[in-house]
Formats: C-alpha cells, structure tokens, sequence
C-alpha cells in the first residue's frame, strides 16, 4: 500500500516565504560543490541563519544523524552562563 500524501506539508514547502525558498536554494548550491555520498549531508560550521555562508571555509560533509542532532541542539534554548571576571589585586611591597 502506498504511503499517504501529506498535501499541507507540501503546500507549505511550495508557497513557502521568499526568504525560506532563498535557503533552500542556497542549501541545494551547498549540496552540489561538495556531493555528498549516501547517509551524508553538507553541513554549514556557521548556519545560514547565523549569518554564515557558502564558502567552502564554511562547509563540510557529516552524517545525516550528525547533522540532525546539531540542529536539534541549536533550536533548544540554550542557558546561558554569566561569568564573572575576577578582580586584581596588586601587592603592595613591604
């Protein structure tokens, strides 16, 4: 038996905002200068929504679980850790 259409999530992939269909561009570009093999994919250091590129710099070719566990990782809210510098103190000579 053939798998169900989810004609929604296609709807929403094809009439996606320009920004979106922008990305996915830039992602398929990224796909074709590094040609990933089978259960890879073309992972940015610094994603698109970073502010990165597609420079080659800023590519690199990881498995599919990887990539996907970075992404998951970069959506949650992160806590962020405020450190507090210590002061110096100067001696003074005797």
């Amino acid at each position: 038996m053939p798998k169900k259409r989810n004609y929604k999530k296609e709807y929403a992939r094809d009439h996606a905002p320009a920004k979106d269909k922008k990305d996915r561009a830039k992602r398929n570009a990224a796909n074709r200068k590094l040609k990933p093999g089978p259960g890879k994919e073309v992972d940015h250091k610094v994603p698109l929504s970073k502010g990165g590129g597609n420079g080659k710099s800023n590519l690199r070719v990881v498995t599919r679980a990887a990539n996907r566990k970075k992404a998951a990782k970069s959506t949650t809210k992160r806590k962020t850790t405020r450190t507090v510098k210590k002061k110096k103190t100067t001696r003074r000579k005797k």
